[in-house]
């Protein structure tokens, strides 16, 4: 996440060793064919402004610890109806951690989740650590409890997928593997299509986890930003970020992707010459002509210049139209 010091340092340290739009309208292991297109992820993050790592409560932008059910209900409501009238989103990705859920935040922040199923979006509910955290679980069992009350609660509904835990930067490929191993056997009533499996490191990369035969089946989920280089052209970008992917395009979801959207930068008039511009056609570009889903970063966050809607009112306003347009083609639209 681009305004996160405390990813930024840590990133550090691991490379180191459309206008206005309409409302809204996998999966295989390398011996396997691939089985269909993820491009029916149209999407954003909705983020808490302090940031997603947290050692207390995860509150999305708007939200406050005092809300209850019906108020974090109304405030999504509106929330979810402004990213699909205005962005053209089918698809929100939400942040829990076991703070949030193993107490009462949990009874009112499913008026998040219920608001967004409720107007017929998809959610990813992607789990994040603490904000001390090294990129690994510390503790399993809370961890695993979390995900039991979770799933208890949207196992059953087709429209809610589980990404078992954001940014795992701190375990080894194969150590990863395992862990989300473990996770696909302990909640094995999850159909594999629904589970979305970060890359390695930052989910920077997919390929190993999409080489992973114990990982067959899911999606994956690639984060891929525009500060982690220094290209001014388009086929640079694309060039690099097609490592990333490999040949698993299919299974593949960028669930964070961003660019500056309050500096009134123009994504529409030039593609090449300049870092952003170019960075952001790459992603857009790259998505639509493989058919990967994408989930933008963030839809909404307070104080965050990538924030592609800022709160006006009870409901929410475009920050770039041009930025608007450039991720709507990405989507397909």
């Amino acid at each position: 996440m681009p305004v996160r010091a405390r990813a930024r340092a840590a990133l550090t340290r691991f490379l180191a060793v459309v206008v206005m739009g309409a409302a809204p309208f996998l999966t295989v292991a390398l011996a396997q064919p691939a089985a269909a297109a993820t491009n029916q992820f149209k999407g954003v993050n909705w983020a808490d402004a302090r940031d997603n790592y947290q050692s207390g409560w995860v509150i999305p932008s708007g939200l406050t610890a005092s809300d209850s059910y019906a108020q974090v209900h109304s405030v999504a409501d509106n929330y979810i109806k402004a990213f699909q009238s205005n962005l053209g989103a089918n698809t929100v990705r939400l942040p829990i951690n076991p703070p949030s859920v193993s107490s009462s935040w949990w009874g009112a922040y499913r008026g998040a989740i219920d608001a967004a199923l409720g107007n017929g979006m998809k959610v990813i509910v992607s789990a994040w650590t603490e904000s001390s955290s090294v990129g690994k679980v510390t503790d399993q069992s809370t961890w695993y409890s979390m995900w039991s009350t979770v799933i208890s609660a949207y196992g059953g509904n087709s429209n809610v997928y589980f990404e078992p835990l954001n940014e795992p930067y701190g375990y080894s490929q194969s150590d990863w593997i395992s862990l989300c191993s473990s996770w696909l056997s302990k909640f094995s009533s999850v159909p594999k299509g629904r589970v979305v499996i970060s890359g390695t490191g930052y989910n920077d990369h997919v390929t190993g986890v999409g080489a992973a035969s114990a990982l067959s089946g899911t999606l994956l989920s690639l984060h891929y930003y525009g500060y982690w280089n220094s290209y001014t052209q388009e086929s640079q970008w694309q060039s690099d970020l097609s490592g990333r992917i490999g040949s698993y395009a299919s299974r593949t979801i960028i669930d964070e992707f961003g660019a500056p959207m309050t500096t009134g930068i123009d994504y529409l008039s030039n593609h090449n010459g300049a870092q952003y511009q170019s960075y952001l056609a790459a992603v857009t570009d790259t998505a639509r002509a493989q058919g990967i889903g994408s989930v933008y970063w963030p839809g909404l966050r307070d104080g965050d210049t990538y924030s592609m809607e800022r709160i006006n009112g009870s409901t929410l306003a475009n920050n770039n139209a041009s930025g608007v347009t450039q991720v709507r083609w990405g989507w397909g639209n």
